[in-house]
């Protein structure tokens, strides 16, 4: 086991001469303020927050920085934000239930600069019945925004989608290529586009990547009747957890799930579940935890990376890795999402996020690679509730790790402001790990001999392929 602690002084790494536009300001927004100015030279006169409630005005009061409780919808969005935003100004979505694609195209209008950690439909739009499953997926919003950069090439900068995961995963799945191919003693140089890394990687005989976290923060406090506990977002998560689990389909995959459908349009590297991620569960593996059931959530970069490691020939598809999310929230949350489902999906009235009073606990999250000669790999940030405090206040484990991919990622903006739309995937992960390291306590990389056929079949008879354990089939639990 490899495991790094990387600690460094605080220098700026960008400047932003307009002005900063905060939209949203939950846990992740009054997260990462303090750690804003210590990162991009910034005023705080050019700073405006505006945010649906009040909730964090007196941290940003602490900070100087004006604070606006207004909630947008699609009706007063521009009122509201377009005499904010001119050429060279920045907007940080931080927000739920703001549509990111309207908040992306406003920007580009004005030529402002742009980045958000998930892309989000207005309010209502993971449950609209009135349209189909599919089209209320991650795939078709990433769909749209494909299309966007595709018709308006160029002009400012709107990273989308850079948190923790969707954003720092991609910058950890290519990281572990390349110290696997280091670790077998292959020679290789950097790959410097999408098809270099879908080489590497099917060259390296990668079959599965789970975005594999296990969050272990507990408090004295435990949940309590008809409500949710999280360490972040309550609404996002719930929000994520209602629609249809997706996951990027693999080329080695030879057993279609039951409820599994294609989307009909698009890039076809991603397929969904007629059922709701909250109600998926996956066998996945983390270094300390181990081996865990998580939730096979919808996120962004499921399909971003299955997307990006795809080769081709002659239009036909011969290699694709499986990509999806295997969350294990903290057990409070856990609780609350089994309460959820026995409500049939309706939300908790009490809703509760996890932060000071949290006593013990780490966010283990990183990437497992599977399918290697060597093993399953794992790398990622092992981060605890003590080192999250000592690097940052207004943080928890998860808050910081998502919080050192939004810093990264607005650096990287800073620095490339004439990129157009661009994903996770697209930039030089190098940049963006230098820049988040420090706020990640331990970076761990290990190979492991786990695989999802382990102690199988000895309980019960299952249904599984026991030719290859990177089968779907035998990673989702049923």
């Amino acid at each position: 086991m490899e495991m790094k602690a990387h600690k460094k002084a605080h220098t700026k790494q960008a400047h932003l001469q307009g002005n900063l536009i905060i939209v949203g300001f939950g846990s992740i927004g009054q997260a990462m303020l303090r750690l804003l100015f210590q990162n991009i030279e910034v005023r705080p006169d050019r700073i405006r927050i505006i945010s649906g409630d009040e909730n964090g005005e007196d941290i940003a009061r602490e900070f100087g920085v004006a604070f606006t409780p207004h909630m947008l919808t699609e009706e007063n969005y521009l009122a509201v934000l377009e005499p904010c935003l001119s050429k060279g100004d920045f907007l940080l979505n931080l927000s739920v239930d703001v549509s990111s694609l309207a908040l992306m195209e406003l920007c580009w209008r004005r030529g402002s600069l742009y980045l958000d950690t998930c892309i989000e439909p207005w309010s209502g739009g993971y449950t609209d019945k009135s349209i189909s499953v599919s089209l209320r997926s991650n795939y078709a919003l990433r769909e749209k925004a494909l299309a966007f950069a595709r018709e308006k090439p160029g002009g400012p900068t709107a990273l989308l989608a850079h948190g923790a995961n969707p954003g720092l995963a991609s910058t950890f799945v290519k990281q572990a290529l390349l110290n696997i191919a280091a670790d077998s003693g292959l020679s290789v140089k950097k790959p410097t586009n999408s098809g270099e890394w879908a080489e590497l990687a099917s060259r390296l005989e990668i079959k599965a990547i789970h975005v594999a976290e296990r969050d272990t923060q507990n408090t004295a406090r435990r949940k309590q009747s008809n409500e949710f506990v999280n360490t972040w977002s309550v609404d996002g998560f719930v929000g994520e957890s209602l629609q249809p689990s997706e996951l990027g389909w693999g080329s080695h995959e030879r057993h279609w799930p039951a409820d599994g459908a294609r989307h009909g349009f698009g890039c076809d590297a991603a397929i969904y579940l007629n059922r709701p991620g909250a109600a998926t569960r996956v066998r996945s593996w983390v270094p300390f935890s181990g081996s865990y059931h998580g939730f096979l959530i919808t996120h962004g970069e499921s399909i971003s990376i299955a997307d990006h490691l795809t080769l081709k020939e002659n239009g036909k598809v011969i290699y694709r890795p499986t990509v999806h999310y295997a969350y294990h929230p903290c057990d409070d949350a856990v609780l609350s999402v089994h309460e959820l489902a026995g409500r049939n999906w309706r939300l908790q009235s009490n809703k509760r996020i996890l932060r000071d009073e949290i006593v013990d606990g780490v966010d283990e999250l990183g990437v497992l690679l599977m399918g290697n000669a060597k093993g399953a790999y794992w790398y990622g940030s092992h981060l605890s509730i003590q080192e999250a405090r000592r690097l940052a206040p207004y943080n928890n484990a998860t808050s910081l790790q998502v919080v050192a991919g939004v810093l990264a990622g607005m650096v990287w903006v800073l620095q490339n402001p004439n990129a157009g739309v661009v994903e996770p995937d697209d930039i030089d992960h190098e940049v963006i790990l230098e820049i988040a390291r420090p706020y990640l306590g331990e970076l761990v990389a290990l190979f492991t001999d786990w695989t999802p056929l382990r102690d199988r079949g000895w309980l019960f008879s299952e249904d599984v392929d026991w030719d290859d354990p990177w089968q779907f089939k035998n990673i989702r639990v049923m």
